[in-house]
């Protein structure tokens, strides 16, 4: 034995110090390089998105000088001038200045709107806009008291019907020669109107969001259609960068929830354009030199199991080879003798291994063997608890005398309780038909009812060959005596028994259903466990209640007759209780039943 525990623990510590050694050099390593090379490479990233930011900001810069650079323009063209001069246009000439915005050197513009000094609109012509409807939608509203700058505003399309957010470019449009009252000026932009601003590098990565918020620090655009996932903490920061006066860039690798955020300030246009980086792009470096080193050290760490397996199975095989024989024993197969054959000691531990497992076999036999005489003992025991023998001989004389004082109910009662009691005797058989089992709990409800008079009525539904099937006997009377004892208590009439059996799936089925009172919830669980408990449980869980003492006793004798291939269910409805029972067919049921010729 001390050598045995000695060669286990040498092949046992090998490879525990080894895997121990290996894990501790791939820690420290990872830990090393994570550390280093995450720095890095969050500068290196920081640093790339910084200046794409900015790059990007001065982009949108240069969009807004372009805007107000044709919105000059447009002040300066002569037709516009003279919408504003005292004179009014023809038809032809309006029609004219309508068409000059379709061709200003301003790309993505969707739709526009020039309202003169005259309350005239001048628009594409499919858009069939009134002054009244430029008024009512308050764009005007979003130019302020600024004649002379170009506006941008992010807002609802009131104006043009489509109830969208959009960009507008705004700006009053004013007479050069004369103070006449100024004239309005609106185009409204479409969804690519930012999308000059987005580098390749944004295009690349679509994890990196890039965005603009407006004064209000509401999202105008962003790089990408899907839905931008920013935190409520982030998006309070850049409603603090829209405060900010001045352009340039704000903030630069600023460290957020979630990521790093870099932000550029238009002043002018009222914008601030951002770039979010999330964490998973800031460290995507430094997971791929993690997976190298680990890569290494797994093949390095295989390598070493490997060869430590090697060096060790060749002392401690005989010893694994005989426990996991022992570890695999399910109790059943006695036959997996094991011959080691190592000329040394081991070959005596074999051979009493050997002979232990015919030990085995032999005491679980004489176990069975005792327990299927215990278990006929104890049906025997069961059934002698239900049948009433000792009656049985004076129900004639009884009868006789009712007959001779001209008793109806008495000899009925009598006649009842007499076929009742031959039948459960049945000449002592276990085994009975269903025929004689229905006979049997109809002669008791029978008695019920003259005990009990118009208390319930019955129905019995049989759809199985009733003479030829057979079931273990007075399954049926207990169920319905405890249906009219326990569900039928607080009524004094009108209840109902229905009894059916079936066959489903090679098994016969039995239910009992009574619209009394519905079983309790903590009853019907403590029913339904019955079955999965082991013999000498069952009476332990109504020990201190004699309600359940039949159910137990159907419980136990269906288990000892037909193993546990049974089920017994009950359940609560909403109008009463149901128990459900089903057995298997016995083999010798099977020989007995009549061929179909």
């Amino acid at each position: 034995m001390t050598g045995k525990k000695k060669i286990w623990g040498i092949q046992k510590k090998i490879l525990t110090y080894t895997a121990l050694l290996l894990l501790l050099a791939l820690f420290l390593s990872c830990v090393g390089v994570a550390g280093y090379s995450q720095r890095k490479l969050e500068a290196v990233t920081t640093d790339k998105y910084n200046f794409l930011c900015e790059k990007s900001g001065l982009s949108l810069q240069a969009l807004y000088e372009r805007t107000d650079k044709v919105t000059e323009n447009c002040i300066k063209y002569e037709d516009v001038q003279k919408s504003l001069g005292a004179d009014h246009m023809n038809g032809a000439q309006k029609s004219a200045l309508s068409k000059y915005f379709s061709y200003i050197d301003l790309n993505n513009v969707s739709e526009y709107c020039y309202v003169d000094n005259k309350k005239n609109l001048y628009t594409k012509p499919y858009c069939k806009i009134s002054y009244h409807d430029f008024r009512k939608s308050g764009i005007e509203d979003f130019l302020g008291d600024d004649y002379a700058v170009t506006k941008w505003f992010f807002t609802e399309d009131t104006l043009f019907g489509t109830g969208e957010m959009s960009l507008f470019v705004g700006r009053y449009v004013h007479n050069m020669d004369f103070a006449h009252e100024p004239g309005v000026l609106i185009l409204k932009m479409d969804e690519d109107f930012f999308a000059g601003l987005t580098g390749d590098e944004l295009v690349q990565s679509g994890d990196v969001t890039m965005g603009i918020v407006n004064s209000e620090g509401k999202i105008c655009f962003t790089n990408s259609n899907r839905e931008v996932n920013l935190s409520d903490y982030n998006m309070n920061i850049l409603a603090d960068f829209s405060e900010y006066e001045g352009t340039g860039m704000i903030a630069r690798g600023l460290r957020v929830k979630g990521g790093m955020l870099s932000a550029f300030r238009h002043q002018d246009s009222g914008m601030t354009l951002f770039v979010y980086v999330p964490v998973k792009v800031l460290h995507a470096g430094t997971g791929k030199i993690l997976l190298v080193i680990i890569g290494i050290y797994l093949v390095v760490f295989a390598a070493a199991v490997l060869l430590s397996l090697y060096a060790s199975d060749r002392i401690a095989k005989p010893i694994k080879t005989l426990s996991r024989a022992m570890s695999e024993f399910n109790g059943e197969d006695y036959t997996r003798i094991q011959e080691l054959n190592t000329n040394t000691e081991l070959d005596g531990i074999g051979r009493s291994y050997n002979k232990m497992l015919g030990n085995i076999e032999q005491l679980v036999q004489e176990v069975k063997d005792n327990q299927k005489e215990l278990r006929t003992v104890e049906v025997n025991m069961l059934i002698s608890q239900i049948n009433p023998h000792f009656l049985y001989n004076t129900l004639d004389t009884i009868y006789m005398l009712a007959r001779i004082n001209k008793d109806e109910t008495t000899m009925r009662m009598i006649q009842a309780l007499s076929r009742y009691l031959r039948l459960s005797l049945s000449k002592g058989e276990d085994i009975v038909t269903v025929e004689d089992e229905i006979e049997n709990v109809k002669n008791y409800m029978e008695i019920q009812q003259i005990r009990n008079e118009n208390l319930f009525s019955y129905d019995i539904a049989c759809e199985v060959d009733a003479k030829n099937e057979r079931v273990l006997k007075l399954i049926l009377q207990p169920l319905v005596e405890n249906a009219i004892k326990y569900g039928f208590c607080d009524i004094y009439e009108g209840g109902i028994i229905r009894i059916t059996v079936t066959k489903e799936d090679n098994m016969l089925v039995l239910t009992v259903f009574n619209n009394g009172e519905p079983i309790n919830e903590e009853s019907c669980n403590r029913i339904n466990s019955l079955a999965g408990l082991p013999l000498n449980q069952m009476k332990e869980t109504f020990q201190n209640n004699k309600n359940g003492y039949g159910i137990v006793n159907i419980i136990t004798r269906l288990r000892l007759m037909y193993d546990d291939k049974i089920v017994f269910q009950v359940k609560s409805e909403q109008d009463g209780t149901m128990f459900t029972v089903k057995v298997p067919e016995r083999p010798d049921e099977q020989q007995d039943k009549p061929k179909n010729s």
